[in-house]
């Protein structure tokens, strides 16, 4: 069950859609990194970037409530699953938040 989560999770994270700045251009420019708690955060506030993460957070949202309403868990375990993975995908170089809230390039 997990690893079908974490299929359905990636499958969100990854998506790319068009926005006024595209997710990729945001992480690589440094204004918005992973949370803890599976969400995009603002690294740098721009209102680009806070437009993206509020756009992309929104439909992370709601892909979590379908996916904890499917395996009868929680929002926050599929969150806290989904951000293992995204912290685990990101690449070298962009930014990943520490548990502590702190922001760091991984």
């Amino acid at each position: 069950m997990k690893t079908k989560l974490l299929v359905l999770a990636a499958g969100l994270l990854l998506s790319l859609n068009a926005f006024a700045i595209s997710l990729h251009d945001a992480k690589s420019q440094g204004l918005v990194g992973e949370q803890t708690n599976g969400y995009l955060g603002i690294v740098k506030s721009s209102p680009d970037a806070s437009a993206l993460a509020k756009q992309v957070n929104a439909k992370r949202k709601a892909h979590y409530e379908n996916i904890a309403k499917k395996n009868g868990i929680s929002i926050t375990e599929v969150a806290k699953m989904a951000a293992e993975k995204a912290m685990r995908a990101t690449k070298k170089g962009l930014y990943i938040q520490t548990k502590s809230g702190k922001w760091i390039k991984k």
